[in-house]
């Protein structure tokens, strides 16, 4: 008992050089974690999950709903739609569809609605020289036509698809059967009309779609813009930025990973670190220009005596 109270003033005492230990590792890893890059080897995506689609209410209350034909490229609900327009207010009230480059999106239905809606222009009119973004009704979905006016390039990549396989949601339409649908949206990177990747008896595992984002995120650095929308879906965002946030706060880490919910959308920025992008910056200036030798601070006091203007 005497032994107990004549250590309580030094436990005391230990525990609190272990809180300031803590605290000054927790202040180092927070500088540590800091990084400083050149901007042309950066990238501004915003990700975006597709809005609510009928397979998700179905889902939700069953999941062998998934295996169920009747949900094949199933399109967006009412509710997704609401979702979209309440999404699209948002971008153009931050300004963020004046900056966009570049939209891309899976070639599945509740993707490219999403897309278009969320980033195209307003409704299409007649005699407008330019193909619509969707035609009306486009899915039987009650909605008019989606002008391209002075909107970014829209393209279509079998990369940022969904888990492939089993999920009749998952399998996609023709190209040619899209391309009446979506006039405006570029199918030029797919090779194949009809779905060949999707098989109705083996489900793509979790690691090979982890590593097709990573193999799309890759692709992007071929691509000339700096800020890009890219409209997907759960599985693939969950899958593919799993790979990420491992070097960072744990909360920025959960931040990263989080599952997406219905037309969520999150901006973060992708970093070349590996030499990937070879362009040069677009907005570095070499300095010395016109080059020569600059006059000592001390001939230059000579040439303006003080009190004289410079």
């Amino acid at each position: 008992m005497k032994r107990a109270e004549y250590d309580m003033p030094r436990l005391r005492e230990l525990k609190s050089v272990v809180k300031l230990e803590q605290i000054e590792v927790a202040d180092m890893d927070c500088s540590v974690g800091q990084g400083l890059y050149p901007l042309h080897r950066c990238k501004t995506i915003h990700l975006v999950r597709h809005a609510q689609g009928f397979h998700n209410v179905a889902g939700e209350k069953d999941h062998s709903a998934y295996l169920s034909p009747e949900l094949f490229d199933a399109q967006l609900t009412p509710l997704g739609w609401k979702q979209v327009d309440n999404l699209r207010k948002h971008v153009h009230s931050t300004g963020l569809s004046k900056r966009i480059e570049l939209v891309i999106c899976s070639p599945l239905l509740r993707t490219m609605q999403t897309a278009v809606g969320v980033f195209g222009a307003g409704s299409y009119k007649d005699g407008i020289d330019v193909p619509p973004l969707m035609t009306e009704n486009a899915g039987n979905s009650s909605r008019p036509a989606i002008s391209s006016l002075n909107c970014p390039p829209f393209i279509a990549v079998e990369l940022c698809r969904e888990h492939l396989g089993v999920h009749w949601c998952d399998k996609r339409r023709s190209v040619s059967e899209y391309t009446t649908l979506f006039p405006a949206i570029d199918f030029s990177l797919i090779e194949s009309d009809a779905d060949v990747l999707w098989e109705a008896d083996v489900r793509e595992p979790n690691d090979k779609v982890a590593a097709r984002g990573m193999e799309f995120l890759k692709w992007l650095w071929t691509r000339k813009e700096k800020e890009i929308a890219i409209v997907t879906h759960s599985g693939f965002l969950v899958h593919t930025l799993s790979a990420y946030g491992n070097d960072c706060h744990p909360s920025v880490k959960s931040e990263i990973c989080t599952p997406f919910s219905n037309c969520e959308l999150r901006s973060m920025v992708i970093v070349d670190r590996s030499m990937i992008g070879s362009d040069s910056s677009t907005t570095n200036y070499p300095g010395k220009i016109p080059s020569g030798t600059d006059v000592p601070s001390d001939d230059a006091s000579e040439e303006h005596p003080a009190g004289s203007a410079k």
